[in-house]
């Protein structure tokens, strides 16, 4: 076993995730979503009321300008909306739109897929210390 390729697997890997989600958006006639959105989408499919993007931003652990692009893009095809924030001018926030929200039926069920195909027939406890082994990896790099 090459123990040295890693990065290039793990890229691999998401490459052919990433072709599966766009493949079930496309059939499903889901325009404007990539697989980058999906986890702002999934923080916003928990919120019940507007968030601020800086709520965005911590929950999905990417920079605020890479999620205000997300958030441009998102609102631009109608699935969520941006407001000011009533106590602080300088706030921005955001939630989903009546659009949005009819996103989670089709998100869900293209995630499990998605986890249905990643595990396979792996045994939990596989899966349990696979997950475990990547988080020691991701922490590594921090």
């Amino acid at each position: 076993m090459n123990t040295q390729g890693i990065i290039g697997q793990i890229a691999r890997i998401r490459e052919m995730a990433n072709l599966l989600i766009e493949k079930e958006l496309k059939n499903r006639s889901i325009e404007g979503i990539v697989p980058a959105h999906g986890p702002a989408l999934f923080f916003l499919f928990q919120q019940k009321k507007p968030v601020p993007i800086k709520a965005v931003v911590d929950s999905i652990g990417r920079v605020k300008s890479t999620v205000t692009v997300m958030i441009n893009t998102l609102e631009k095809h109608g699935y969520i909306q941006k407001s000011p924030c009533e106590m602080d001018n300088r706030v921005t926030n955001v939630q989903l739109t009546t659009k949005g929200r009819k996103l989670q039926k089709d998100f869900n069920e293209i995630s499990n897929l998605l986890v249905d195909k990643v595990y396979g027939n792996m045994k939990k406890k596989d899966r349990e210390e696979l997950v475990k082994q990547l988080n020691q990896i991701e922490q590594n790099l921090c």
